[in-house]
């Protein structure tokens, strides 16, 4: 595995642990809804992931991440 992927892969678990911390333990989807900030954080945090997954793939188009595609269609939403 190269450095990139490496990198790559550190970034999304720094982003799922973000996204962990701007939720703060909550699974209540109204309090995320009508949290502004909340939601700004974790779609950032989502598109940074997206854009991690494509790096891997561009590095290794055989690297097995399941779901990418959809990972990175949904960076793009």
């Amino acid at each position: 595995m190269n450095n990139q992927i490496k990198k790559s892969l550190t970034d999304i678990l720094i982003c799922i642990d973000g996204i962990n911390f701007h939720l703060q333990g909550k699974q209540d989807f109204i309090w995320y809804s009508n949290s502004i900030t909340v939601k700004r954080a974790v779609e950032r945090e989502l598109s940074i992931i997206g854009e991690a997954v494509s790096r891997v793939l561009k590095s290794d188009k055989s690297f097995p991440l399941s779901k990418a595609p959809e990972i990175i269609a949904f960076r793009n939403r």
